[in-house]
């Protein structure tokens, strides 16, 4: 007989596969039930609402991912080599998580809470939050960027964190709809390169795979 705890276990690590394969939108209370293996009953025993849910396996995420967020910041390298594992870090994710037809996958908690109406508090609530954590990691790297006298000028780091996370995750959802992770490849360095005005004896060249883009056709 499965423990309590690990039905609501079942039920976040459902929520968070299904949601990453579609959208927010489209997966609802019956079908994350099905493939949990829960009854509806066992579902709202853990959660009023799909919106809750969706809150707790934010939370649920977010500790996976700040795991690895602290592996590539961590103290052991260099502000520079911490730059250069963000990016190397925004291009594995995509190549590893991918799971439809577009190499793109973004991030789709994120994109939830910038589709969400005013009623579903509780979702644009989890993706502010999960965007509050990134930025506060970002911060961190441009203040040491700048402390140790590796940027051009006297950049605010809250703002260029800030700007930072703005400029990835649209940068993603442009690579979504262009269904191109060439795109992403080729303008990710440049552009955080850019907006933490780097100086220019420090910036890495592109890798060799990063070929001008071609976006993808339409399908016929």
């Amino acid at each position: 007989m499965r423990k309590p705890t690990d039905t609501r276990e079942k039920l976040l690590e459902t929520a968070i596969a299904l949601i990453w394969q579609s959208s927010y939108a489209s997966v609802g209370v019956a079908e994350i039930c099905k493939q949990a293996g829960v009854t509806k009953g066992s579902f709202y025993h853990y959660f009023t609402s799909k919106a809750e849910l969706f809150y707790e396996a934010c939370q649920h995420h977010w500790q996976v991912k700040k795991k690895e967020l602290d592996a590539i910041y961590s103290p052991s390298f260099t502000p520079l080599q911490q730059l250069e594992n963000l990016i190397r870090f925004v291009i594995d994710q995509q190549e590893s998580e991918a799971v439809d037809e577009n190499p793109v996958s973004g991030c789709p908690f994120f994109t939830a809470g910038a589709q969400s109406g005013c009623s579903e508090l509780k979702v644009r609530q989890a993706a502010q939050e999960m965007s509050d954590n990134a930025v506060t990691y970002n911060v961190a790297l441009v203040r040491n960027l700048k402390a140790e006298g590796l940027l051009n000028g006297d950049p605010a780091p809250q703002q260029i964190g800030r700007l930072l996370h703005e400029f990835i995750q649209g940068l993603l959802v442009t690579g979504r709809v262009y269904r191109s992770l060439e795109l992403v490849k080729q303008d990710l360095r440049e552009g955080i390169y850019r907006l933490v005005d780097l100086k220019a004896e420090y910036r890495c060249q592109p890798v060799a795979d990063e070929a001008p883009v071609v976006a993808a056709p339409l399908p016929a």
